[in-house]
């Protein structure tokens, strides 16, 4: 709420908006429309605006006040959401000002429908779902309410930035009974008649027959508007004149019956809303059918929720690009988010997120996964991880170490071992980005618990990812860490995790210094020769041969005297890291996979992930 206000409306505020260009398009009623930025909150809002005379324009200040308090007190998805209202009085001056979510009129939006690439089929698509939500506002009034709106039409209706459509204008809004009472009582609909062109209006309200509106149903009015409302959306522009209402070549076939029920010459007759939404016929496509069962989720099973988003990956590729990023993701969002959705939606979240400006991913898509890593579901924190490339490079650079890999590590403790391998897996990816301490002080401990780890393939892969992360470390670490870990890896008891630390001392050799190699490496490396596993000899002697190449080298060196065997040392260091960012990846990746597949035994029931894909 924007602003506290003694009463509905106080006298005197100060309007704490910073007012845009008003719109084009025609507002309902007796108001202006345009768009204003909140001066405290920096966001964007519509601003409904009436000004007159308070002696002069009685009537007209009656109807702003009507429809100000109608849209106030009402509260319903497809009725536009009021955030507060302003009234300020300067002598006989009134303003009122209705501050309401940003929103576009419906007129304004159609000429820039979003059709995407499937032509008009993927725009009736969308039209249909913007029809079904004004019935259903208009459903709501009628039926559940008593209500008659009275100018249901497309100056009455606007857009979302979420691409809702809603209801707006009640200007005229009047309780059916009170319009009987005619031209002696207080209808808003019958002072404010008005102020709806003819064509918008049924016989019965053009002629003024106020006393037998209310012997027909309340929705007799308020449905001719829907009609018109639909001939103006397939058109594609404000009703020209009753007999427009004749021209069908535009309307869907599925919603032809439905539109001449809504505009049939007797009230009693006239169609209910209530049965056009639920007519599902007329409303039968992708889109409709997507919106409408995440509308209600809490209604459906886990079985039918799991087939549902199973299946959605697909059916979003159907979609027009805008109805799916400006509005079923955020559905998506707010539906993880909130927990009505199983985890297999996180999925078709990011995959209609793909193409989503970078800051509006930021806001939207960031936070949701950022509050999806707190859940204790298992399967959820997996679909993260499994999907973590999707989002990884949307994460701004402050939130790397904390909240993401904060949240993240959590997984290395995890009791399954899919999820540790997973976030193994996951911090390879968030490493580049990660600050010096978050990987020396974190990261380096997870991995050396996990070298030890009971599942073998984990001891492997840790071995890899150690191998992978190498070139992040300071020079200090990595002569700390790296041998120390590699060495250990040559004493498992798991093929492919000795096969690991071969691979990975391979591709380090810049780390180590001659004394390290000929008093440490090479004695660690002798028994790996006489290996049972092929694979594993053969790649002990290919590294045996590498480090004892240097060790010639450095000999050699040495009789040049001590400062050139400590020119030699740092040429070969330099060397190394080149060698490494050119080869590294490729080559543990292919040895990982060698392990998995050519070497068999009582422990390989798991075989280790390849870490770099």
């Amino acid at each position: 709420m924007f602003g506290t206000l003694g009463s509905l409306f106080a006298s005197g505020p100060r309007l704490k908006y910073d007012l845009g260009r008003e719109f084009a398009c025609r507002a309902f009623g007796v108001w202006t429309h345009r768009r204003g930025t909140c001066q405290e909150t920096g966001e964007e809002h519509s601003i409904f605006t009436f000004h007159a005379d308070v002696n002069r324009d009685q009537q007209r200040v009656r109807l702003a006040k009507n429809g100000a308090r109608r849209m106030k007190t009402l509260r319903h998805p497809n009725v536009l959401l009021v955030k507060d209202v302003i009234e300020i009085e300067s002598g006989n001056e009134l303003t009122i000002h209705v501050v309401t979510e940003a929103v576009t009129p419906l007129e304004a939006h159609l000429r820039e429908a979003p059709i995407g690439g499937g032509g008009n089929g993927q725009r009736d698509d969308y039209f249909s779902l913007g029809v079904r939500e004004i019935a259903t506002a208009v459903a709501f009034l009628s039926n559940d309410c008593k209500l008659v709106h009275g100018g249901v039409g497309l100056s009455a209706v606007v857009v979302t930035e979420r691409l809702d459509w809603k209801l707006h204008g009640f200007d005229l809004c009047s309780e059916l009974e009170s319009i009987g009472h005619g031209v002696n009582g207080d209808a808003a609909l019958i002072r404010g008649a008005y102020l709806v062109p003819d064509q918008y209006k049924p016989e019965e309200y053009r002629r003024g027959d106020w006393v037998i509106i209310p012997e027909g149903p309340p929705w007799a009015i308020d449905a001719w508007g829907l009609g018109c409302l639909i001939q103006e959306v397939y058109s594609g522009g404000a009703l020209r004149g009753t007999d427009q209402l004749r021209e069908i070549d535009q309307i869907p076939k599925s919603l032809l019956k439905d539109y001449q029920r809504l505009l049939g010459s007797q009230p009693a007759r006239r169609y209910n809303p209530k049965k056009l939404i639920e007519n599902k016929e007329a409303f039968s496509n992708k889109l409709v059918e997507t919106i409408t069962f995440i509308n209600n989720l809490a209604l459906k099973d886990s079985i039918e929720k799991e087939r549902f988003f199973g299946h959605l990956p697909r059916v979003l590729e159907q979609l027009a690009q805008a109805p799916v990023q400006k509005k079923i993701l955020p559905m998506l969002c707010d539906a993880l988010s909130f927990n009505q959705a199983p985890h297999q939606a996180i999925l078709p979240m990011l995959l209609a997120a793909e193409e989503v400006p970078r800051d509006q991913y930021q806001k939207l898509v960031i936070p949701t996964v950022m509050k999806l890593y707190e859940a204790p579901d298992k399967m959820i924190r997996l679909d993260l991880l499994e999907n973590l490339t999707r989002y990884a490079d949307h994460v701004p650079d402050a939130m790397m170490d904390d909240p993401l890999y904060e949240r993240l590590q959590t997984g290395f403790a995890h009791n399954d071992s899919n999820v540790r391998e997973m976030t193994l897996k996951g911090a390879l990816t968030l490493v580049p980005r990660l600050s010096e301490r978050v990987i020396t002080a974190s990261l380096l401990r997870h991995l050396s618990k996990l070298q030890i780890d009971e599942d073998p393939a984990i001891r492997a892969n840790t071995t890899i990812c150690l191998g992978n992360i190498a070139k992040y470390l300071s020079q200090a670490t990595a002569k700390r860490v790296l041998l120390n870990a590699f060495t250990r890896s040559l004493k498992d008891g798991f093929p492919p995790a000795r096969l690991a630390g071969l691979m990975a001392l391979e591709h380090t050799t810049q780390y180590y210094e001659p004394l390290e190699v000929s008093q440490r490496l090479i004695p660690a490396l002798a028994p790996l020769m006489t290996d049972i596993e092929k694979d594993v000899r053969t790649r002990a002697f290919t590294v045996l041969e590498l480090y004892v190449q240097g060790l010639k080298g450095h000999s050699e060196a040495l009789e040049l005297g001590p400062e050139a065997a400590a020119a030699h040392v740092e040429a070969q260091q330099q060397k190394g890291h080149a060698n490494a960012a050119k080869r590294a990846a490729n080559m543990l990746s292919w040895a990982v996979n060698m392990a998995a597949t050519k070497i068999g035994g009582p422990d390989d029931a798991h075989e280790p992930v390849d870490l770099q894909n």
